[in-house]
């Protein structure tokens, strides 16, 4: 068997060996040729996987150790038969950890303000129940998950922004369907958001119309903490200088979170393959956070140092995602 893995993915490198052939490259360097005899890749973000890279190649398996799968032609993968694998809530506790630790040292009160979910799949899930038990009211807006039946208190969108005092958004990037979630926050959902309040994205960049977004915040209006940037690795910097906090992409970047994506991308492959593959020391699927306090979570991590590097060096974003010293979650 012969894989070609993206070399920036932690705690792979040596596992994969004793079952296959493995070439490491970086994340731009997937070429067609590169590919073309591989039974199974191993991706990142950036890698876009789809008719140009793949058509004549033997690739069975495509599996991502991210959450994200906007990077994947899924509907041609299908058509192909290739099978893609994701890594759902590998990060979850990790993005939890950012957003609720942006909040509080942002003023939010969890005795006395309300928190706005968009979104609550694995990350969004965490964050409500991490919102709970420190008291705060929270709503949740996830119109695909009331559609399908599945039980829960769900709130309109509109609703949701109007009566927020922090909203945070937790969608997948979809461009096609009844509940498409590009630029789903723009300039009518954002001037629901009251004067003051609190806007934080971690989900997907483009989940945020910027162009509406630059208005609100660089005069105040909406205060923010911003991970994920519309066209990154290019960054906006008139609203990088308006934000409270903004950060590279790394809200889900804590050691036990890329613990849990390299697991799952092993899985793929050892259930694709019908293999077997050293998976000691990964840390397993998350069961809860024991004796969550305000105290702890901020605690934990303080998005100001990495707003800060950001702010020195922009134009470093993907350097400084590659480079960056994993935390440990709360």
């Amino acid at each position: 068997m012969r894989i070609i893995a993206d070399d920036n993915i932690p705690f792979l490198r040596g596992r994969l060996e004793a079952v296959a052939e493995v070439e490491y490259t970086d994340q731009w360097g997937f070429t067609p040729e590169l590919v073309r005899e591989a039974d199974a890749i191993v991706i990142r973000t950036r890698t876009r996987c789809d008719r140009a890279l793949l058509e004549d190649s033997k690739v069975r398996l495509i599996a991502t150790a991210t959450i994200g799968m906007d990077q994947i032609d899924l509907e041609w993968c299908a058509r192909q038969g290739i099978t893609v694998r994701n890594a759902p809530g590998c990060n979850a506790p990790g993005v939890a950890q950012y957003v609720w630790s942006a909040l509080l040292r942002m003023g939010f009160d969890p005795s006395a303000h309300t928190v706005g979910i968009v979104g609550c799949g694995n990350v969004g899930s965490i964050v409500r129940d991490w919102g709970l038990a420190l008291g705060a009211r929270v709503l949740v807006s996830d119109p695909p998950k009331e559609e399908a039946g599945i039980a829960g208190d769900y709130t309109p969108l509109d609703t949701l922004l109007k009566e927020s005092d922090a909203v945070t958004l937790h969608t997948p990037l979809t461009r096609t369907g009844r509940h498409k979630t590009h630029h789903l926050i723009g300039e009518r959902e954002l001037s629901h958001i009251r004067d003051g309040r609190i806007l934080v994205n971690a989900a997907r960049g483009a989940v945020v119309d910027f162009n509406a977004l630059r208005r609100h915040v660089t005069t105040g209006r909406i205060r923010a903490a911003i991970d994920t940037w519309e066209g990154e690795p290019e960054v906006d910097r008139c609203i990088l200088d308006a934000v409270e906090y903004g950060t590279f992409h790394i809200a889900g970047y804590s050691r036990q979170g890329k613990e849990r994506a390299t697991r799952m991308a092993i899985e793929a492959i050892e259930e694709t393959f019908g293999v077997s593959i050293d998976k000691s020391g990964l840390t397993p699927a998350y069961e809860g956070t024991p004796c969550l306090t305000a105290e702890k979570i901020t605690a934990s991590y303080d998005p100001a140092t990495d707003t800060a590097m950001l702010r020195d060096a922009p134009e470093d974003f993907d350097t400084l995602r590659r480079d960056y010293k994993y935390r440990e979650e709360a």
